[in-house]
């Protein structure tokens, strides 16, 4: 029995969008366990819902004392919910609030398989969802505790939903009645999620299938009527709760002070030229990305067809709204990965030609070195001892998929480079986010200032010194996840009253001087517990954080000696 024959076995019933949800879990899951909690986004979010749950305010969002008005409440309680089920707010354990990131990679791989074989059936299905699910986008997207990876998800169903009534229009099998379902259930928790991105994707697409078609009746069928009302069911009510509560603050905050910057200019730094995206997405879309030229290339040829029409009108205008804007971030055209896949399956319906072959080949092998050449330059700056072995194990993989997968696609045997190149992308993106860059220590001052506070016993959450522990010239979010809410991000002067107070104090190289001076204006003198060296990420300053317990005060003054 040949490989295409099994796929297209494995790819009817539920098995095909099984089978692709479990790549998407391999490929996400070391990363989940691994990676200490990331700074700063994945922090800020993981943080704000261990509030929601120690507060049991499921509204506002918060992060510390200030209020987070950029993102509607979705993450944070899909958060809440995985961490109530499986863990707890007090053991900020980080796995528990990246579980739906991860399960958002999943619901994307199984919704593009369902939905690219309502077109082209399961053979393609079943390979246009494993593509997805083993994205090095994706993947890293899988174990980061933000919206992306839900967004993608929810995106990816509303979406196929549409491409079912899309393909039955076009003669293609029957849509069911839970198609239209999806369809409202993806687009109600993606605008729960991440505001008007999903809707724009979604009307996008529809506008584009229009003007292509010059038609869209087919669009009458979507049960606009108990639609609606589910989507304002389960959007509505925490819009007029947020509302009420901020006395229309939160709205005012996320348009203009989140979305609006991004619209007019590169926001906090993020700015990029026109084609950032693009030039990017060979590198993104590894291990895959051996069918990328094959992809564009078929769909020109193609685009007639109807399963090549969706996905374009899916694809090409909302990439060009993110090329467009002035603020860029890697992840930002996730939703529309999903169409490069459909893409890329669709591609290998008819044989690939020598030219096509040899431009795949190429940029795969030029993606696994670039990646190669990452975890060395890592390991060379931030590695030590037997960091090594795990750089080594990555590169091997890395270069094993690109050269692998390409040996395999020259030999004109696409089904088999892309098991290889799948399966050993897939074990490099593990060795990478699970056991290289976790040992990385120099990275992960917050964790590792955590630990080192807990060996000294100055840990407030151990329940023997009291909080919260005072910190200066160090303020990132990771930090007050893993000591916790109370903890205060502020100055020397404070680092030193935390001192008289009898809690710890940890204090940055920078701000020695200014600590030491107010201890002494206070008569106080504190001792090292510690010191953890190391380069904050976020701004690639390097940082060397010294822990400080009070010293023993005695208020006798001993006598003279004559």
């Amino acid at each position: 029995m040949t490989l295409e024959s099994r796929l297209d076995g494995w790819g009817r019933g539920l098995r095909g969008p099984l089978l692709a949800a479990i790549i998407a879990m391999v490929a996400g899951l070391p990363g989940m366990v691994g990676m200490p909690p990331l700074d700063r986004d994945e922090s800020r979010f993981a943080q704000a819902t261990a509030q929601m749950l120690e507060t049991r305010d499921f509204v506002n969002i918060r992060f510390q004392d200030e209020p987070r008005y950029k993102k509607p409440i979705g993450i944070h309680w899909l958060q809440a919910v995985s961490v109530s089920l499986f863990s707890d707010p007090a053991d900020r354990q980080i796995w528990a609030y990246r579980l739906p990131s991860l399960f958002g990679a999943m619901l994307a791989a199984a919704a593009l398989c369902w939905g690219a074989r309502g077109f082209w059936g399961p053979t393609t299905g079943i390979v246009a969802g494993a593509l997805l699910g083993s994205t090095f986008l994706l993947s890293t997207e899988a174990f980061i505790a933000k919206t992306d990876a839900v967004l993608c998800g929810c995106i990816t169903l509303a979406l196929c939903a549409l491409a079912r009534l899309y393909a039955e229009h076009q003669g293609g099998p029957p849509a069911r009645r839970r198609t239209r379902l999806f369809f409202w259930l993806g687009l109600a928790v993606a605008t729960l999620v991440k505001g008007p991105v999903g809707p724009m994707v979604v009307i996008l697409t529809c506008l584009a299938l229009w003007a292509w078609d010059r038609e869209a009746k087919w669009l009458g069928r979507l049960g606009w009527g108990w639609g609606l009302i589910l989507f304002f069911a389960i959007v509505g009510p925490w819009a007029m709760a947020i509302t009420v509560a901020t006395d229309g603050a939160f709205w005012g905050a996320a348009v203009a002070g989140d979305l609006a910057p991004k619209l007019a200019g590169g926001q906090e730094t993020h700015g990029a030229f026109f084609g950032y995206h693009t030039l990017l997405a060979p590198f993104l879309l590894f291990p895959t990305t051996m069918l990328l030229p094959a992809a564009i290339v078929r769909a020109w040829e193609s685009r007639d067809e109807a399963g090549t029409r969706f996905a374009l009108c899916w694809l090409v205008p909302s990439w060009l709204v993110f090329e467009l804007m002035p603020t860029k971030l890697v992840h930002y055209p996730l939703p529309t990965y999903g169409a490069i896949a459909w893409l890329m399956a669709a591609a290998l319906r008819k044989p690939l030609t020598r030219p096509l072959i040899i431009a795949g080949a190429t940029l795969s092998a030029l993606a696994a070195f670039l990646y190669a050449a990452v975890c060395i330059y890592g390991t060379e700056q931030f590695g030590e001892g037997t960091d090594v072995i795990w750089a080594a194990l990555a590169v091997i993989l890395f270069v094993g998929a690109g050269v692998v997968g390409g040996y395999f696609l020259l030999r004109h045997r696409p089904a088999r480079a892309l098991v290889s190149a799948g399966a050993l992308g897939i074990a490099a993106h593990g060795a990478l986010a699970g056991g290289l860059a976790p040992h990385l220590e120099p990275l992960w001052l917050s964790s590792d200032v955590a630990h080192a506070l807990t060996r000294a016993g100055l840990n407030p959450r151990q329940g023997v010194t009291p909080g919260p522990v005072e910190v200066a010239g160090y303020a990132e979010p990771s930090l007050v996840f893993a000591l916790g809410t109370t903890t205060d991000l502020s100055d020397a002067a404070d680092a030193a009253d935390g001192i008289a107070d009898g809690r710890p104090a940890i204090v940055e190289s920078r701000e020695e001087p200014a600590f030491r001076k107010a201890l002494a204006a206070e008569g106080l003198a504190a001792l090292p517990a510690g010191t953890v060296k190391g380069i904050d990420y976020s701004n690639g300053d390097k940082m060397a954080l010294t822990i400080y317990r009070g010293a023993p005060q005695t208020d006798v003054t001993p006598e003279p000696v004559p």
